[in-house]
C-alpha cells in the first residue's frame, strides 16, 4: 500500500516518458539480523533517475530485504539511503514519498475500485475534484476505465493487479518500488503485465525499482540488474552486459545456461583442459578473472557449434570433443545435451541449432566448437 503524509502538494501524474525521476544511492548499506550472516551486506548502488532497476536473485539473496530498507519498512543496520543526496536512512516510511507495489495486491476489498485507487490521495488531503481527475486519468493510464465502482472480487488477478498499480502511482511518488508483484499470476498473464508494466514507466518518467527471482522477466524488463548472492551484490549491468559479459561463474550460472570447463590455471594467451589447448582472447577474460586464484571457461548454448566430421571444423575455433547424450526438438532450435571431453573428466554442456540443421542421434560422436571471441573466462 502507499505511505501516506499530511502534505496537500502532491506532484502531478507525468503524462510522458519525460525521464524525470528521483536518484536512490545506497551507501555501504547493512541489515544484520543476528544470524550467521548479514541479510544484506555491504551493498553499495546508484539508481538513476528515471531508470528502470531490477534486483536479482534467488531467494533469501537479500534483494527483497534491501527493497524494503529503501521503502523505510525495515531499519538499517548500518550504511546510509539517500533520495537525490537527502538522506533518509531514519525516515519513516511515509515521508519518503515513494510508491509501492506487492504481489498480494493488498486492495481493500470493502472499497471499490474507484476508492481503492483515490485511497493515497485521500490520506494527503487533496481536494475532492483533483482526485476525480486524478482517478480517472491514472485508471486511464492502466487501461481500466469504467471500472470505477467494480469492487476486486469482480476483477481477475491481472486486473486487480493494475488496480493496485493505479494506487501506488496516483499520488506521484518519488519513485515506484515493486515487490515481485506479477508471482501470483500465471506465464501468458504475466506476459501481458510485463508489458503494461514496461510502457507505463516510459510514460510516467518515474524511477522503478523491481524485485524478482524471475531471471527472463529481468531481462526484458529492466534497463539494468543488480544481481545479489549471499546479501551482497554480485554484479551490476544491463541485461546484455549481464548476459554476454558476466565476471563470475555465479553470474554466468544464474542468467542462462552455459557450458562450463572448470580450469586449473589462470588465462593467459592459451589455457589448458586435460589434453586440450584452448586460446584465449584478452577481452573475453573478466576482470575478477584476472585476480582469482579459481577460474572457468563458460560458452552460451548458441554459441557452441556441432560438426559431425573432423574437416568440417573451421579453422581457429576451440574444438573438443563430443558426445550426444539427448536431442529435443523445441520449434525454432534443437537443444542438444552433450558430454565434452572423454573419460571421467567429461563435463555435461549444451548446444542450441537451429532446427532446419541435420538430426543428431543419441550416442553419436561429434566435434563440438565455438569462436574464440564468443567464450568467456570468469571468477568461480
Amino acid at each position: 500500500m502507499s505511505a501516506t503524509s499530511t502534505s496537500t502538494a502532491v506532484p502531478p501524474v507525468a503524462p510522458v516518458a519525460s525521464r524525470a525521476g528521483t536518484q536512490i544511492r545506497l551507501s555501504d548499506v547493512v541489515k544484520d539480523y543476528g544470524l550467521a550472516v548479514p541479510a544484506v551486506d555491504g551493498v553499495s548502488l546508484t539508481i538513476e533517475p528515471g531508470e528502470f532497476m531490477t534486483l536479482l536473485g534467488p531467494s533469501g539473496s537479500g534483494k527483497t530485504t534491501t527493497l524494503n530498507l529503501i521503502a523505510g519498512f525495515e531499519t538499517l543496520t548500518s550504511g546510509r539511503i539517500s533520495l537525490d543526496g537527502d538522506d533518509v536512512s531514519t525516515l519513516p516510511p511515509h515521508k519518503r514519498d515513494l510508491g509501492m507495489l506487492f504481489q498480494n495486491y493488498a486492495l481493500f476489498p470493502h472499497m471499490t475500485v474507484a476508492q481503492n485507487v483515490a485511497y493515497p490521495l485521500r490520506e494527503r488531503k487533496v481536494p475532492k475534484a483533483e482526485i476525480r481527475r486524478r482517478v480517472a486519468e491514472v485508471l486511464e493510464l492502466v487501461q481500466l476505465p469504467g471500472r470505477d465502482d467494480d469492487v476486486p472480487s469482480q476483477l481477475s488477478g491481472g486486473q486487480q493487479q493494475r488496480v493496485a498499480l493505479a494506487r501506488a502511482i496516483v499520488f506521484g511518488p518519488k519513485a515506484l518500488l515493486l515487490d515481485e508483484p506479477l508471482g501470483a499470476l500465471d506465464r501468458n498473464l504475466r506476459g501481458a503485465l510485463q508489458a503494461e508494466i514496461q510502457r507505463i514507466h516510459r510514460e510516467v518518467g518515474s524511477t522503478f525499482v523491481f524485485v524478482t527471482h524471475d531471471q527472463e522477466e529481468a531481462m526484458s524488463l529492466s534497463d539494468r540488474i543488480a544481481l545479489f548472492n549471499n546479501g551482497r551484490i554480485e554484479q551490476v549491468g544491463t541485461p546484455e552486459t549481464l548476459y554476454k559479459a558476466p565476471e563470475t561463474l555465479f553470474t554466468a550460472g544464474f542468467l542462462g545456461d552455459s557450458t562450463v570447463f572448470e580450469l586449473a590455471q589462470a588465462p593467459g594467451s592459451e589455457i589448458t583442459w586435460g589434453d586440450r589447448r584452448w586460446a584465449v582472447a584478452p577481452h573475453t577474460v573478466s576482470e575478477r578473472a584476472r585476480a582469482a586464484e579459481a577460474t572457468a571457461l563458460v560458452v552460451r548454448p548458441e554459441d557452441v557449434h556441432i560438426a559431425q566430421r573432423d574437416d568440417a571444423v573451421p579453422p581457429g575455433v576451440n574444438v573438443v570433443p563430443a558426445t550426444v547424450t539427448d536431442v529435443h526438438y523445441l520449434g525454432s532450435y534443437r537443444s542438444v545435451a552433450l558430454a565434452l571431453g572423454t573419460g571421467d573428466g567429461a563435463v555435461l554442456g549444451q548446444a542450441r541449432l537451429d532446427a532446419a540443421e541435420t538430426q543428431l542421434a543419441v550416442g553419436q560422436s561429434v566435434q563440438a566448437w565455438w569462436r574464440v571471441e564468443r567464450q568467456r573466462v570468469v571468477s568461480r
